[in-house]
């Protein structure tokens, strides 16, 4: 008899690796024929038989990219809780008040359930760079380098969501710290489960791999601006290479890759590829979430979106369990009521809830990963730091102008570069607010999470030194993971 499951059907074990792709046991003639296979059941013998079964594990990749415990909802909610632009209102521990209070610990479900999700992502990928290998006959060659390279983007993303969390930051030590276990191997058992960590710069190095060599064979468009938003292009290699780069504090290589997707002069775009450039900022979160502005974003439909307490639509502003913390970004004098950002809030209780993502339930609006305005922002705080305040500028320019045409930033913002430094970290808070970038900004430049509070609630400092600056290993993987203490 064999054993079938159905996309995206995933079991785990140990380190939370999936292996319902590759599983087959061998059984007899006459019990195959009395017990007929469904028709959307696939097994490991045959998961790669066909061209349309190959696509479906692609896209079982980025299903698991979504999950509600990853990008679908809680990667956001987690990291914005984290840093200090919000304020907690119901002290739910299923909704990141642990995060938002720096308690979390070892046994928190979010500290399991985000390495789950991420290393569950992590051996999709895997199983399919393999398959893809081992059935070279049953999609063309360009086709199968495109989904592998898809694979290898994925990957990379992952990896560097889970580093950022559970590692010290790359600029603390050149990246010498230990980082995590990185498995590049396909596994269908627990037989390798443990595996000892590998360096942050290991970590970092194989995500720059991955994102290199995807770039090389991912297309340079799609046929359609959903799939250019959703899918993953040359372009959408590129620009997270970016991020990446500024994380490990590579001015340079951040430049050079920006180059490549910005042009010399504003206003700015992509000149090969899909043609990013900025676009209006309230039709991007309200009716054009495929625009060229929007590189990569996680989608909505009613039959497939996540809501409830992953749902960070509905934590945020449907059920008003953070507002928008006074004393935070949303207080800046410099942020003006003239600029288009501002009318991404409303009123209730006497304070201020985010409503970029503003749909209600089912919540279909989708969630960015990147988006070209932070490309900008990245080139320019890269710019900034290697003397060349000039282009700088003009992109800070770009993105703030690009909401508020009358602004004009003081002299003693833009003057010097630790003042334009700051002014474009001050930016980032504006632009990116609600995008899941605050408190990775404040780690990445070994900054203190700061204190927040309300009149009912509050959360301390937490210091680059202490051990709660970062997320803790879960139990689970400490359990049946011998080496990733050694």
């Amino acid at each position: 008899m064999k054993t079938y499951i159905t996309i995206p059907q995933i079991r785990r074990f140990g380190s939370f690796l999936s292996i319902g792709l590759l599983l087959s046991i061998t059984a007899c003639n006459d019990s195959e024929l009395l017990n007929p296979v469904p028709a959307t059941a696939i097994s490991g013998a045959n998961a790669f038989d066909t061209p349309d079964r190959i696509l479906g594990l692609v896209n079982g990749i980025y299903k698991s990219v979504k999950s509600g415990s990853f990008y679908g909802g809680n990667y956001l909610i987690y990291q914005e809780a984290r840093g200090e632009e919000f304020i907690n209102r119901t002290s739910n521990t299923f909704t990141a008040y642990e995060a938002w209070n720096q308690t979390l610990n070892a046994g928190s479900n979010f500290v399991a359930a985000f390495w789950s999700a991420g290393y569950t992502a992590i051996n999709n990928a895997n199983i399919l760079i393999k398959g893809i290998a081992d059935n070279p006959t049953r999609i063309s060659a360009t086709l199968g380098k495109q989904y592998t390279a898809e694979a290898k983007f994925l990957r990379a993303l992952s990896y560097y969501s889970l580093v950022t969390l559970y590692a010290r930051p790359h600029n603390e030590n050149k990246g010498t710290s230990p980082g995590l276990p990185l498995r590049l191997q396909a596994e269908t058992t627990t037989a390798n489960n443990d595996l000892k960590r590998s360096s942050v710069a290991e970590v970092y190095a194989q995500i720059l791999k991955d994102l290199d060599e995807a770039e090389a064979d991912l297309p340079l468009t799609y046929s359609t601006a959903l799939l250019n938003t959703t899918r993953a292009h040359r372009n959408t290699a590129i620009a997270l290479k970016t991020r990446v780069y500024l994380n490990s504090g590579n001015w340079p290589k951040v430049i050079e890759e920006a180059k490549k997707i910005v042009s010399a002069s504003a206003p700015y775009s992509a000149a090969t590829g899909v043609t990013h450039r900025l676009q209006n900022i309230v039709e991007i979160f309200t009716t054009n979430y495929t625009s060229t502005e929007s590189i990569l974003s996680v989608p909505m439909t009613e039959t497939d979106n996540v809501t409830g307490q992953s749902s960070f639509p509905y934590v945020f502003n449907a059920n008003a369990e953070y507002n928008l913390n006074p004393s935070g970004i949303w207080g800046d004098t410099e942020w003006k009521s003239t600029d288009a950002r501002r009318s991404f809030a409303r009123t209730a209780s006497g304070v201020q809830f985010l409503t970029k993502y503003s749909k209600p339930s089912p919540f279909l609006d989708y969630l960015p990963i990147i988006r070209y305005s932070e490309v900008l922002l990245n080139y320019a705080e890269a710019a900034a730091r290697t003397g060349d305040l000039t282009t700088a500028t003009n992109l800070l320019k770009a993105v703030r102008n690009r909401s508020d045409a009358s602004y004009v930033f003081p002299a003693n913002a833009v003057g010097t570069q630790d003042a334009l430094v700051n002014t474009i970290l001050k930016e980032r808070r504006i632009e990116l607010l609600g995008e899941g970038f605050r408190s990775n900004d404040l780690l990445r430049n070994l900054l203190p999470l700061p204190a927040k509070s309300s009149s009912s609630n509050s959360a301390p400092a937490v210091l680059p030194s202490q051990s709660n600056y970062i997320l803790p290993l879960p139990n689970i993987e400490i359990t049946t993971n011998k080496l990733l203490l050694s």
